[in-house]
């Protein structure tokens, strides 16, 4: 049995929104067809940025929980057929809007892969490629996530993933429109280590801190590869939980 697939990341607060939800669509709280509480009701509720709340049920949506309706509302669609258990923080970096407010883009275009992610992204280290970098804040402005999207060439080749002007229907959304790509799995890793320096610097972290760090790999459903999601989470912000039959 693979130990990492029992661990259950806690992750920042848009996730923790996103499962309070689907708990009270699941126990009939927030009934088929019924409309959400509105954005600043969730707002007050818990206690996070309205950028936080709108990724939440921008999530939600895509999961097929609820349908958004554009001047009216949210509306409870029901518990989907194949509910994933939990929102996985590479598929949710590849989905976000990056024209909430609480993101910051730091760099977007060209720049060599480096050896650590190469095999990764199934090029030659220190190939060329398309990323964008982005910090995401809590709802304190404080540094909550670093996350960086890597795209192979061919892949970035005619989109504006190289631009630094932001996506405002996030990556995925985008990739989709103008190549016609549709994520078919996502293949995640997660491991906790010491930060580097420039980590520790756009973080705000202490020396001795360390992160959790996840990379997912976004495939096709002929396992193309259409991106590399690397996030980076505090360690004094973020944590593991483990569940098990002690028997």
């Amino acid at each position: 049995m693979d130990i990492m697939s029992s661990l259950e990341f806690a992750p920042p607060k848009y996730v923790q929104i996103v499962r309070a939800i689907q708990e009270r669509i699941e126990d009939g709280t927030y009934p088929v067809g019924e409309m959400l509480p509105s954005e600043s009701r969730m707002v007050r509720e818990f206690g996070a940025g309205r950028s936080t709340v709108v990724r939440a049920l921008q999530i939600l949506s895509m999961q097929g929980w609820i349908e958004r309706e554009h001047g009216r509302g949210s509306f409870v669609r029901g518990v989907p057929q194949q509910a994933s258990e939990r929102s996985h923080a590479g598929a949710s970096a590849f989905d976000a809007s990056e024209e909430a407010r609480n993101n910051r883009i730091l760099t977007a275009g060209r720049a060599p892969v480096p050896a650590s992610l190469a095999e990764t992204l199934d090029v030659p280290a220190e190939s060329p490629a398309v990323t964008r970098r982005r910090l995401v804040l809590d709802a304190d402005g404080g540094p909550s996530e670093l996350v960086t999207l890597w795209f192979p060439l061919d892949v970035a080749e005619g989109t504006d993933l190289g631009s630094e002007a932001t996506i405002s229907i996030g990556a995925r959304e985008h990739v989709q429109m103008v190549k016609q790509l549709r994520p078919a799995r996502v293949v995640e890793r997660l491991c906790a280590r010491a930060a580097t320096g420039q980590e520790r610097e756009i973080l705000e972290l202490d020396e001795a801190t360390p992160v959790l760090g996840i990379t997912a790999r976004i495939l096709d459903a002929s396992d193309r590869i259409i991106s590399v999601a690397e996030i980076v989470l505090p360690g004094d912000l973020h944590e593991l939980e483990d569940s098990y039959p002690a028997v």
